[in-house]
This record gives C-alpha cells, structure tokens and sequence, in this order.
C-alpha cells in the first residue's frame, strides 16, 4: 500500500484508550498518533470506510476532562503480529480546534519516535 500521510505519527509511551460514544464501548488502544489521523489497537476487526463517534481518554495534566470528542473514519485494518489483535487505521473527519491541541499536548509528552 502506498503511503498517503501528509504527516508523521508519533508513537506513544501512554496507551490512551479509545471508546465507541454511541455503544459506550472500549474500541482499543491508541498506539500513535497526528492531528489527522491515529492507530487503534483493538481485539475487533473493523470495516473499513465507517464512520464513528469516539473519545480518547486523556490525562489530567493534558486537559481538563477526562476525554476528547471526535468522528473519525476507518482506513485499514490488518492483523497485529499478536493473532488476538486487530491494528486499525484512522482519519479524523470532525474534531474541535481546542482538542486539536490537546492532540498536539498529547505528542509533546507522550510521542517518542516518528515513522
């Protein structure tokens, strides 16, 4: 597959869990992440091309809630070198300027390597 990224994912230290707001449902686990998109770690496969309401839980040091808002597109999905695991690819199609930053606050302190 060619790469499509307009920007690096930055790798992250801290699995942020990711939640389904509609089924109040954990998806998985935040394995990196740009203001554009993100990989979800997840025992589920997903279709491709849906588009759900999430939320990302977040850290005290980082925002004042304890979760972040957005919708975003399923991309890909693939089998995770663990056969119990599923890693999904997301766009965010829908997300407030003031959680765009606290994406950019999550990069500073958790991101560790670019790919």
């Amino acid at each position: 597959m060619a790469e499509r990224r307009k920007t690096k994912r930055r790798y992250l230290l801290n699995y942020g869990r990711v939640y389904d707001q509609t089924a109040q449902k954990l998806l998985g686990y935040l394995v990196d992440i740009t203001e554009r998109g993100f990989m979800l770690l997840s025992e589920e496969p997903m279709p491709v091309g849906r588009i759900r309401e999430l939320k990302l839980e977040v850290t005290t040091d980082i925002a004042k809630g304890p979760y972040i808002n957005f919708t975003a597109k399923s991309l890909w999905c693939e089998p995770d070198l663990d056969p119990s695991r599923y890693n999904i690819g997301f766009e965010i199609v829908k997300i407030e300027q003031e959680d765009i930053q606290i994406i950019r606050e999550i990069i500073a302190a958790y991101g560790f390597r670019d790919n």
